[in-house]
């Protein structure tokens, strides 16, 4: 069932396997309540592409991927039409929030969509794609993946390639 939303909320419950967390809504996701809305964003179709959807899903859809276990969030959560629109002020309130979110429902895996978000949630400029050597929350998995943002200029093939690390997280029935 799709839901009509006016903000892009956060999709989260305690169980999920995966969520995906962006630097903030894009200001289409923002007027229309779902994450990854922008047409030009590549991230449903990547998902597709990587296996870690067995069919497209379009952003208004997005809540039913909690029903396959997998989350969105955002490391702020208004909309601006570029990441680098961000206060440090709301950079730092918004880590606090997730770190608050990610120790309460406590996923499997976070993969963060960028490795400007991940580095900003972690204070930290040490960071590369893929599986992290230690987690910001203890026992929860962190993953960086590129930004499926539109500005990217990485190709589709490449955001797939990268994006397939995330297949055995959702895939997985057992947890640990």
């Amino acid at each position: 069932m799709l839901h009509s939303r006016t903000v892009a909320e956060d999709l989260l419950r305690v169980g999920l396997k995966l969520v995906f967390c962006g630097y903030n809504p894009s200001l289409r996701s923002g007027k229309s309540g779902h994450h990854y809305a922008h047409p030009a964003n590549r991230f449903w179709r990547v998902l597709y592409a990587a296996g870690i959807t067995e069919r497209l899903y379009r952003p208004e859809e997005d809540e039913e991927l909690l029903g396959l276990g997998i989350g969105f969030t955002n490391l702020c959560p208004r909309p601006t039409r570029r990441a680098d629109e961000l206060k440090r002020q709301e950079i730092l309130a918004g880590a606090r929030r997730l770190r608050k979110d990610l120790e309460l429902f406590r996923p499997r895996a976070v993969a963060y969509t960028g490795m400007g978000v991940y580095r900003w949630f972690r204070g930290s400029s040490r960071s590369s794609w893929g599986v992290q050597g230690d987690s910001a929350v203890p026992g929860i998995v962190d993953i960086v993946v590129p930004s499926p943002s539109g500005l990217n200029r990485m190709r589709l093939e490449e955001l797939v390639e990268h994006y397939r690390v995330l297949v055995p997280f959702v895939r997985e029935t057992r947890w640990g």
